[in-house]
């Protein structure tokens, strides 16, 4: 019988960690095949209180995870198959193995959105990439195009002209959503072009990619970019789906939840961008982590009869 399992392994559920395991619940966390989340995906972390040269994601996320191990978070590196929240205690399986444990935190994340177009599904790894830090090393002097207009498309965008020969920001509306300071930066680096008012419609290739069909949505008129790599970043799927039935979620998918991330069953507790669907920011995910982690001590102690400090 576990006190507390989280499910995630980005800022959220890392952040739960330290403070259940500061608590001395001993929390069994969940992290993924890929720990770390979307923030391993960042190349320049520089809104984060605290570091004011900026820090790198992947490094963030190694101190993170030192911290948590510290103070006696148990880390695995596996994936939650299916839970079971009809009952106390609750069920999570892991694969052939079942966990039970008193209180859920809840922290999966969002995965990235496709562009669900011809080609996209056919050159992934041959020349459609989700991570520019993952994969930017092997377009060095390439031309490479970028998909999407918000803060994450112009932060790898300008991660990739340290490799590329030239990156081509392509969005399907007139004007970029992405912070201004962003736009500022990446207007000022000359490998950077935008290609606006434009979607992709296929990407083409034989072994690998080699060019996009692009239509211009004011003109309607169709055009092909010889291209090398596309990186595409349009948004993010809420990873909810083994919890559909059991959990009150919003139209797309989001974990609802009060201001005290209590969601809609007791003792499961919500952080991250699985619930936030409008900031989206590690520092936000921390913050619900933190309190997740809070709500969770205090729906354990009482299960057990005891006092919780300023309950």
């Amino acid at each position: 019988m576990e006190n507390v399992i989280i499910i995630g392994g980005g800022p959220a559920g890392y952040t739960a960690a330290i403070y259940t395991a500061r608590s001395l619940l001993k929390p069994l966390v969940f992290t993924g095949e890929t720990p770390g989340g979307q923030i391993t995906l960042t190349n320049d972390l520089e809104n984060y209180p605290g570091f004011p040269e900026g820090i790198s994601g992947i490094e963030f996320f190694q101190k993170v995870d030192q911290q948590a191990k510290k103070f006696g978070a148990r880390i695995e590196n596996k994936f939650v198959t299916a839970v079971d929240l009809s009952s106390q205690p609750f069920k999570v399986s892991v694969g052939k193995n079942e966990y039970e444990s008193r209180a859920l935190i809840v922290a999966t994340g969002s995965s990235p959105r496709k562009l669900e177009i011809p080609g996209e599904k056919e050159f992934t790894g041959k020349g459609v990439s989700f991570c520019a830090t993952c994969d930017g090393f092997f377009f060095r002097e390439k031309h490479v195009a970028v998909i999407g207009g918000g803060n994450s498309a112009l932060d790898e965008g300008l991660y990739l002209t340290r490799f590329a020969s030239k990156v081509s920001i392509i969005h399907r509306r007139n004007q970029l959503r992405a912070d201004q300071i962003l736009q500022d930066r990446a207007r000022r680096n000359g490998k950077i072009e935008f290609i606006l008012d434009t979607v992709v419609e296929e990407i083409l290739g034989s072994d690998t990619v080699d060019g996009l069909r692009m239509k211009n949505v004011q003109t309607g008129k169709t055009e092909n970019l010889p291209i090398d790599g596309v990186f595409v970043f349009i948004g993010y799927i809420p990873n909810s789906q083994i919890f559909d039935g059991q959990l009150e979620m919003t139209d797309a998918g989001y974990i609802k939840a009060n201001s005290r991330m209590h969601t809609s069953v007791e003792g499961v507790f919500v952080a991250g961008d699985i619930h936030d669907e409008l900031y989206r920011q590690v520092s936000t995910s921390c913050g619900s982590g933190t309190i997740a982690a809070i709500e969770a001590e205090k729906f354990v102690a009482e299960m057990e009869g005891r006092a919780y400090p300023g309950k």
